[in-house]
């Protein structure tokens, strides 16, 4: 039988772990899991722990971006209880460019950004 100091060292209690979220969504499904996890656990950790790459095999979390609430973050933080990690897919195409692409060809913007009065 161990002792107690060696039973505690083993042993989580509640007041160790935090609840998490993990959120990957693709145009047709979307998951949020819930994670319970040590205190101390990272982005990185979370997501290993959550199994969400078993439904998404195709998934390359090691080269995805991640935030938290839509805030981007390193596999490294450190997450609070509470907090829903998002894994975020990559970017059809850059933002910056449709935008320029669509001024140089003269075609309205959902803004306006046309300055013909036609």
């Amino acid at each position: 039988m161990l002792s107690a100091s060696v039973q505690s060292r083993y042993t989580v209690s509640a007041s160790n772990t935090i609840n998490v979220e993990v959120a990957y969504a693709l145009p047709e499904k979307q998951v949020i899991i819930p994670v319970n996890v040590y205190a101390g656990t990272t982005i990185g950790g979370a997501i290993v722990q959550s199994g969400i790459m078993l439904e998404f095999p195709e998934l390359d979390v090691e080269h995805s971006t991640v935030g938290i609430f839509g805030k981007a973050a390193p596999m490294t933080k450190v997450l609070a209880d509470g907090d829903r990690v998002e894994i975020y897919r990559p970017l059809k195409a850059d933002p910056k460019e449709v935008r320029r692409k669509r001024a140089a060809e003269g075609k309205v913007t959902r803004k306006g950004g046309s300055t013909d009065k036609g």
